[in-house]
């Protein structure tokens, strides 16, 4: 560690969407505290998300235990070093066991909020809360740059989610996906780009048939998670269940559509001002009443028709259109 630098121990999360939301913290420290060193503790799959930060000294995989032994094995990783702050998004007592000349520990909101603003309070920065960012390098660029090439708009999709209950029926979303890239939808002529995880190729096939075999772009289980926020940045519009793809997108900063029923929007909307949510007529505590335990095997997002998905990405393309933005700032 070089002299005069200032170590920064940050623990955020195990899922890959709560790692998005936190991740716009690790920007605002990098900027206002030049000398800021880095050592970011995550989930294993939230892990690869921050490969990219600047004046990263380590990224520590936090596995847990069945015993809780993970957090004595990452105290022992950490607890030689004398850090300036210490970040814990995972509101635990480590922090008290270490030496630090300052700890920001998140405490749960008496009130709902959302996870952006949940992060911003542990720095007490709500007023002004960091939006999440994705750090990446010119390689990682240059290479999105070369799976996306072509021409024509991308409509970026992730028909994955992490329960059944949150999923979305891949038959839907090839149904809408036809409809904005068909001859007479709004993205005529795009082209279509399929993302998730290793565990989610198998329904790549299932969009296929979307568009040709030249306007179809399938990522799913192919790139990491920076290759693929790279590649949503040169997406048009994206549209996907609740997920840490979904996060990814809005963060990428391009329209962003979730779709959501066992999800809570007033904590997991898309962050941004591009970002909108459509749900079927249930609410989210209508949807909760009926499975409290979010455990059944059952997919609760089947009275989301496909004419309210399709009118409500058509919608949120329009309004998203150069001249209507345009408009909109000289309005």
């Amino acid at each position: 560690m070089a002299p005069g630098s200032f170590p920064i121990l940050f623990i955020t999360a195990t899922r890959i969407g709560d790692a998005v939301l936190s991740s716009g913290l690790v920007k605002r420290l990098a900027d206002e505290i030049p000398n800021a060193r880095f050592t970011i503790v995550a989930g294993p799959a939230a892990a690869p998300l921050f490969a990219q930060v600047p004046n990263l000294d380590e990224v520590i995989v936090f596995a847990k235990a069945k015993d809780g032994s993970h957090w004595f094995d990452l105290w022992r990783k950490v607890r030689r070093r004398r850090w300036g702050l210490i970040v814990d998004l995972r509101g635990s007592a480590i922090s008290r066991f270490l030496s630090t000349k300052r700890r920001a520990v998140y405490r749960k909101p008496t009130e709902p909020m959302h996870k952006v603003l949940e992060a911003a309070r542990t720095l007490r920065i709500e007023d002004s809360p960091a939006a999440p960012y994705i750090y990446t390098s010119p390689d990682i660029e240059a290479y999105a740059d070369d799976l996306t090439a072509g021409s024509g708009p991308i409509l970026a999709v992730a028909p994955a989610a992490n329960w059944v209950g949150k999923t979305w029926p891949v038959e839907r979303f090839s149904r809408v996906a036809m409809r904005l890239l068909g001859p007479d939808g709004p993205m005529r002529g795009g082209r279509l780009m399929v993302l998730g995880g290793p565990e989610d190729q198998k329904l790549a096939p299932g969009l296929k048939d979307v568009v040709p075999r030249s306007r179809f772009i399938d990522l799913a289980g192919k790139v990491d998670l920076v290759t693929a926020f790279a590649c949503l940045k040169r997406a048009r519009l994206f549209m996907g269940n609740d997920s840490g793809t979904m996060h990814l997108a809005a963060a990428a900063g391009i329209p962003t559509l979730g779709l959501f029923g066992p999800s809570d929007e007033r904590h997991y909307a898309p962050w941004g001002e591009a970002a909108r949510v459509v749900r079927g007529p249930r609410s989210f505590e209508q949807i909760h009443a009926v499975d409290p335990g979010f455990s059944q095997a059952l997919c609760h997002m089947m009275d989301l028709s496909v004419d309210t998905v399709a009118q409500a990405a058509a919608a949120l393309f329009t309004d998203t259109e150069p001249s209507r933005l345009n408009e909109g700032a000289h309005g």
